[in-house]
């Protein structure tokens, strides 16, 4: 046999293995999250040029970064049934589709009220994309392995940060902020025929024969529909809410930090370049590329959830202290600050496993889309709250058309972050003191949770 056909035969073997396919697909759509997290958090690196380039505010600047943010809340309720019903493989082959057409758009846009409308467009398709990885998730992998792959989803979004950091610093320098958005919408349009050329949403009945866990991977064909009472089921229960509460105030302040004003307050209070300041929400992005995967294996092989939520909330208050506290911190002491919330996210993404260990698996998109709404609203909220608190302090001048503050303004805007991962915090011990802790061991023989049906 040739070189060739040996490996030819080797790529078959590990394709008819459900096992091993299924890191091939999640793979494929982790592609698709991952654009996903360089649109979301491109603006940082981008602040100067979208403030120079749109004439506008901090506040403005805020809004137009949020609008991604504000339809990506708004549809992670009707994501969560239709991915249900319908199933990831055309939920994301569509949000890809959506999300590259509107980068492409935004890289053509001149104005405040185009760039707001087509970075909507980016998030209207990126809204459905990680709801339907958690979904692609319960039906391919086992209930004792889904923090982990949550903790490994969501870890994409430290790799997006990543290349949202210093490379595209790097790479608009070379050829312009549009040429890269634009590259990346094309890119995406080939992604979108991938997805749906190649994903599929449930494994074969093999591998839930194998793992002797049939009901955790139910066809899509299958499913029941009754949304009505599953809703409200989901919509009334208090750790529903309570995580709600702590993803709105985590992901609200991580977003803003990494994805819009970390960079300008680097590059303001320590008077360093872009592609420098950068480097230091590229340290808060490799944070939160190695904590939630981290964290969800710990979970998943302790069988705890919420005692590492705790710990982890507690933490990430005192690194928002620090970057709140009066004075100018050293720049080493940033960077820990950016590093540790990056990894500490992966504290709250245990939030995930709580709520699906709470309810069926026929609801575990509707139930991950509920709370995942509650986390981008704040990631909608805090940037334009916190650019409100800048505008206060801007002390009137201008550098390349780009707005300068001053320290009691970021000092401000980062005590509201702060205040935010406080209550947080709070939540976090509440969900810690009810009644069954919030921790998975029911789970471990039945993905379905405590809910009855």
């Amino acid at each position: 046999m040739t070189e060739t056909t040996i490996t030819q035969s080797r790529l078959y073997s590990v394709w008819i293995d459900p096992r091993k396919r299924r890191w091939i697909l999640w793979a494929l759509l982790a592609l698709v999250f991952l654009l996903v997290n360089v649109y979301r958090l491109s603006s940082a690196v981008l602040a100067d040029r979208l403030m120079a380039g749109f004439d506008v505010s901090g506040s403005q600047l805020g809004t137009l970064h949020a609008s991604f943010f504000y339809v990506y809340a708004l549809l992670q309720l009707p994501s969560g049934v239709l991915v249900d019903r319908i199933g990831p493989r055309r939920m994301v082959t569509a949000g890809c589709l959506l999300l590259s057409l509107g980068a492409i758009g935004f890289a053509g846009s001149t104005g405040f009220f185009t760039g707001f409308l087509t970075r909507a467009l980016i998030g209207v398709g990126g809204s459905v994309v990680f709801v339907s990885i958690m979904r692609f998730c319960v039906s391919w992998y086992r209930a004792d392995e889904y923090a982990t792959m949550s903790g490994l989803t969501v870890a994409i979004t430290g790799l997006g940060g990543i290349l949202a950091a210093t490379p595209l610093a790097l790479a608009t320098d070379a050829i312009g902020w549009r040429s890269v958005i634009f590259g990346l919408g094309l890119s995406g349009l080939c992604l979108s025929a991938g997805v749906y050329l190649l994903v599929r949403d449930d494994p074969p009945e093999t591998l839930n024969e194998e793992d002797g866990d049939g009901k955790s991977s139910p066809s899509t064909a299958k499913r029941q529909i009754a949304y009505r009472k599953r809703i409200a089921r989901v919509l009334v229960h208090p750790r529903t809410w309570l995580v709600g509460i702590i993803l709105f105030c985590t992901t609200g302040t991580v977003t803003t930090l990494l994805g819009l004003w970390g960079v300008p307050f680097v590059v303001q209070m320590y008077d360093v370049s872009v592609t420098t300041a950068s480097q230091y929400t590229l340290l808060g992005s490799v944070g939160l590329l190695v904590g939630p995967p981290a964290i969800g294996w710990l979970s998943d092989r302790l069988g705890r959830r919420t005692e590492l939520l705790v710990a982890g909330a507690g933490a990430y208050v005192l690194a928002f202290l620090v970057l709140a506290s009066p004075g100018r911190q050293p720049l080493a002491v940033v960077a820990v600050a950016y590093f540790s919330i990056g990894l500490l996210t992966g504290a709250f993404t245990l939030g995930y496993p709580v709520v699906k260990e709470q309810f069926s698996v026929q609801t575990s998109g509707l139930s991950t889309a509920t709370v995942n709404c509650a986390g981008f609203t704040g990631a909608a909220t805090f940037p334009t709250l916190m650019g409100a608190a800048l505008d206060v302090y801007w002390t009137g001048e201008t550098v390349g058309g780009s707005r300068v503050y001053t320290d009691v303004g970021y000092q401000i805007a980062f005590a509201i972050a702060a205040v935010a991962a406080l209550i947080a915090l709070l939540c976090s011990v509440i969900l810690h003191r009810s009644n069954d802790g919030g921790n998975p061991e029911p789970t471990r023989s039945s993905p379905a949770g405590s809910e009855s049906e």
